[in-house]
This record gives structure tokens, C-alpha cells and sequence, in this order.
């Protein structure tokens, strides 16, 4: 590459990595030891965790319950069919319902329907997940400077940056609107580590008007850098983080020369 370090623009280094495998690893290792013989967990009707909790599980030996946000609709979209197809018992809440998930009434209401379970929480982030996301950073053969991912319920984030050696930092890309997520992700870090570590923040601009929200301005970007790097890329979170970092590469947010990790973890 021609130029000195500080003439060189950012480098965009594309990482694969599924993220829900190693959500889950240390969940599943706890919830074996526990003695359970079911999974319960929560997730949208096209949610990719609940696939990778219904794949575990029948793989693993387990039981699986989703508790899924929204009526029933028949045929089963891709997702839920597939979950289905794993042996997944599929539960339909309203969502009024559904934003009590977390309460003690809804989890006593759960063990009357289906006795006991280990609880794997929507999203898959707790305490158990962020220590198997804290493994990925060691894995990336290439030398790098920062670390981005997209952000959904904040573990990986949480994760991520707890793997980080020194001088090295992560951004998160939030794909929700509302701006709680970097409160969520401290918590989560708060729980698997009793301290919040100070190399990390979240960018809220780029989540284009919230969860699954794709205007043609991003379905158009995804299309265009899909095409280029030869992948297909997931509108949903993805996308979001890829605009941005491009976003802040062009308005010159990143030292010249910086090698920017992005996480791919779905599509």
C-alpha cells in the first residue's frame, strides 16, 4: 500500500462469525449442569436466535420452548417452520403479554404450562453469553484496531469488548431506536464481570427508524456492497453497521491508517 500511516485511508476488514453459537455455548454447558432438559426462550416470528436455540437444542439433547411475539399465522414463515422442524413447541403471546417476559408472573405462568426449563433470555444475551462473545476478538487472525458489530440486545457488544487487548476498541451499531441499548450493554458487562469496561461505545444514527426498518436508501446500500464482496447482506443488522462505518470512514471519523474490524454475524 503506498503512503505513509498517517496518509493511508482506514482499512474495512470483513469478519464471518455466527454469534448465536457462542451466545449459547456457555448457556448450554450451565443449563447441563443444572440438570435441565429444557430450553425456554422469547423471540419476533423471524427471530435468527430462536432458530439457533431449537438447532441446539435437538442437537444437544434438549427440549425446546419458544415463546413468540405475535398471533399465529399459518404457513409458518422460514424461520419458525425451521424451528418447528427441530422439534421447537412454538407459544403465540400478545405483545402486551410479551413485554412482561422478564416479570416473576410470567416466568411462575410459564413453569404452570411446561414445568421446569432453564430460561435463555430473548436475543440469548446474559452473564453466560457475554463470555462466550469475549472469545471472538482472539480469533481474528488479522492485527486490528477497532471492532464493530451490529446490536440487538447487546451481548455480543458486551462481549466483544471485554476480549479486547490493549489499545484496541468496539463500537456497536444500535438497529433499534431509542437510545437504551448502551445502558443495557454496561449491565450486561455489569452481571458477567462486576465492572463496565471503559473501550467501547454505541451509534445511534444509523438504525434508519428502528428494528427491521429498511428504506430503500439502505436496501440499496446492502445491495450495492453485497455485490461487491460477494455475500449477502442481512438488511436487518448487518446492513446497518456496514452504512455506518462507511458513513464514518467518508466523514473522516477514524484515524488515517485504522484497521476497522466488522463483524458479519448473519446472511
Amino acid at each position: 500500500m503506498n503512503g505513509t500511516p498517517d496518509e493511508r485511508r482506514p482499512e474495512l476488514i470483513l469478519h464471518f462469525d455466527n454469534n448465536k453459537p457462542r451466545k449459547l455455548k456457555y448457556n448450554l454447558a450451565k443449563a447441563r449442569r443444572a440438570g435441565a432438559t429444557r430450553l425456554l426462550t422469547f423471540g419476533g416470528a423471524y427471530s435468527n436466535h430462536i432458530r439457533a436455540v431449537a438447532a441446539a437444542g435437538r442437537a444437544e439433547g434438549f427440549k425446546t420452548i419458544g415463546v413468540i411475539r405475535g398471533e399465529p399465522h399459518e404457513p409458518l414463515n422460514e424461520s419458525l417452520a425451521f424451528a418447528k422442524s427441530q422439534g421447537m413447541h412454538l407459544m403465540y403471546v400478545d405483545r402486551e403479554t410479551y413485554r412482561t417476559k422478564k416479570s416473576n408472573n410470567m416466568r411462575r405462568f410459564l413453569e404452570s404450562c411446561f414445568g421446569d426449563f432453564y430460561l435463555i433470555p430473548e436475543g440469548g444475551s446474559n452473564p453466560a453469553a457475554v463470555k462466550g462473545c469475549a472469545e471472538l476478538p482472539q480469533e481474528i487472525a488479522e492485527p486490528f484496531d477497532v471492532i464493530c458489530c451490529p446490536v440487538g440486545t447487546g451481548g455480543t457488544l458486551a462481549g466483544i469488548a471485554a476480549g479486547l487487548g490493549p489499545g484496541q476498541r468496539a463500537i456497536g451499531f444500535a438497529t433499534l431506536k431509542g437510545g437504551f441499548l448502551t445502558k443495557e450493554v454496561a449491565e450486561l458487562q455489569r452481571q458477567a464481570y462486576q465492572r463496565v469496561f471503559d473501550n467501547w461505545h454505541i451509534e445511534d444514527d444509523f438504525h434508519f427508524g428502528g428494528y427491521a426498518k429498511v428504506p430503500p436508501e439502505l436496501d440499496a446500500f446492502a445491495a450495492k456492497f453485497g455485490e461487491e464482496q460477494g455475500f449477502e447482506v442481512d438488511r436487518i443488522y448487518v446492513a446497518k453497521m456496514l452504512y455506518g462505518i462507511t458513513d464514518m470512514i467518508e466523514a473522516g471519523k477514524f484515524e488515517p491508517g485504522t484497521r476497522i474490524v466488522a463483524v458479519i454475524t448473519t446472511g
